[in-house]
C-alpha cells in the first residue's frame, strides 16, 4: 500500500457539502476582484487572499463570504466559476458532487434567474465532458436574508427547475435564524420532489438539528456537529441513517470548534452516526477535500481501508441513483484492491 497522502489523492470520492462561490480558487477570486477593482474590498492579488480569509468568528466569515459573492456579477462570471470548481474537484478524483448554490444572492445582485440557471447548467454539462465529473445542485436559502429570500429561492427552484437541481437547503448564520420559520418553503420544495438538506447544529446546539429534522424534514444535515452533545439525537440519527455532512477544518476556521483536536467527529462515528467528510468553502479555509480526508484519518485513527469506508458512506448518503452509487462504490473497491 502506498503512503496515506498518495492513497487519498487517488481515492475516488463524492463531495456532498461544498459551496458554489465558496469553492472559487484564489486565482478566480483575484481575477474577478481585478475586474471590479475600486468597487470591492477583496484583494486582486491571490497571495493576499490568505490574509483576507482570516475570520474572527462566524459572523465575520459571512461578511467576507458575501464580499466574494458580490464579485459574481454576470452569467459569464457564473459559468467560469462553476467550470473551475468542477475542474478542481475532478483533480481530487471527485466523481460526483452536490454543490450548494445560492441563486437568491446572484438574482438579488441583478443576474436574471433564467440566465443564472442557464449558466450553471451549461457549465455542468461542459464539466461532465471535460473532466468526467457529475454535478448536481442544492439551491439554498441564505438565512441572513430571511423569509423574502426563502420565497424567492423556492420560486426560482420550482419555476426554473434546472435539470441538475435535486435538493433544497438553508445556509448562512444559525444564531437568530430559527429553522421552524422556513417550514412552509421546505414543505413545498419537498412536495415538488426536492430533497431536504438544511444546515443545522454548527454554531448552535442540538435543538437546531431537532428543528431541522422535525420542521424541515431533513434527510441530511449540513454540519450537525452539536448532535454530539445529545445522546438521544445521536441515537435518532444513527437509527434513521440521517447523515451529517461534516467539514472539520471549516468548523475550526469559523470558530465553531476551538481546535481540530476538540472536533467531535470521533464521537459522532463512535455513536454509529453516518458521517460524510466534506470541504465546505475550501479555498477560504485553506483546505481541500483531500486535506479533509487526511484530517479525518488522524481524528479517527484509520488508514486506507477506513478512509475507503468513509468514501463509500458518502456515496451511500448521496442522492445519486442506484446505478450511480453502485458504479462509484465498485470503483472505490477496485482502487483499494489494487493496493495503490
Amino acid at each position: 500500500m502506498t503512503d496515506l497522502p498518495t492513497f487519498i489523492a487517488g481515492l475516488p470520492k463524492v463531495e456532498l457539502h461544498v459551496h458554489h462561490v465558496g469553492s472559487a480558487s484564489p486565482r478566480i477570486v483575484a481575477e474577478l476582484a481585478a475586474r471590479h477593482e475600486g468597487r470591492t474590498p477583496v484583494p486582486a492579488d491571490p497571495a493576499a487572499l490568505a490574509d483576507y480569509f482570516v475570520f474572527r468568528d462566524f459572523a465575520h466569515f459571512i461578511e467576507l463570504y458575501l464580499s466574494v459573492v458580490d464579485l459574481v456579477r454576470d452569467p459569464e462570471d457564473v459559468w467560469i466559476l462553476t467550470h473551475e470548481v468542477a475542474r478542481e474537484l475532478a483533480r481530487q478524483q471527485v466523481r460526483y458532487a452536490e454543490l450548494t448554490v445560492t441563486p437568491y444572492s446572484h438574482v438579488h445582485r441583478g443576474i436574471p434567474a433564467p440566465a443564472f440557471c442557464e449558466a450553471i447548467e451549461d457549465a455542468r454539462k461542459r464539466a461532465a465532458a471535460d473532466f468526467g465529473i457529475e454535478l448536481r445542485w442544492c439551491f439554498d436559502i441564505p438565512g441572513e436574508a430571511g423569509l423574502p429570500a426563502a420565497e424567492e429561492t423556492l420560486r426560482i427552484s420550482l419555476e426554473e427547475r434546472p435539470d441538475g437541481l435535486i435538493s433544497f437547503g438553508l445556509g448562512g448564520p444559525e444564531i437568530g435564524v430559527p429553522r421552524p420559520q422556513f417550514k412552509p418553503y421546505f414543505d413545498q420544495a419537498r412536495a415538488a420532489g426536492l430533497r431536504s438538506v438544511p444546515h443545522a447544529g454548527e454554531t448552535t446546539g442540538p435543538q437546531t438539528v431537532w428543528d431541522a429534522l422535525r420542521d424541515l424534514g431533513a434527510e441530511r444535515i449540513g454540519h450537525g456537529i452539536s448532535a454530539a452533545e445529545d445522546p438521544e439525537l445521536l441515537a435518532y440519527l444513527a437509527e434513521h441513517r440521517i447523515a451529517l455532512e461534516v467539514c472539520p477544518t471549516s468548523n475550526v476556521r469559523t470558530r465553531a470548534v476551538a481546535t481540530i483536536d476538540e472536533h467531535p467527529l470521533r464521537r459522532l462515528v463512535d455513536a454509529g452516526v453516518l458521517v460524510t467528510v466534506n470541504s465546505d468553502d475550501p479555498p477560504m479555509f485553506g483546505t481541500t477535500l483531500n486535506d479533509e480526508y487526511a484530517v479525518a484519518a488522524r481524528l479517527l485513527g484509520v488508514g486506507p481501508e477506513g478512509l475507503a469506508a468513509l468514501a463509500k458512506d458518502a456515496v451511500s448518503a448521496s442522492f445519486l441513483d442506484t446505478g450511480g452509487k453502485q458504479r462509484i462504490s465498485a470503483e472505490i473497491d477496485a482502487y483499494v484492491a489494487t493496493g495503490r
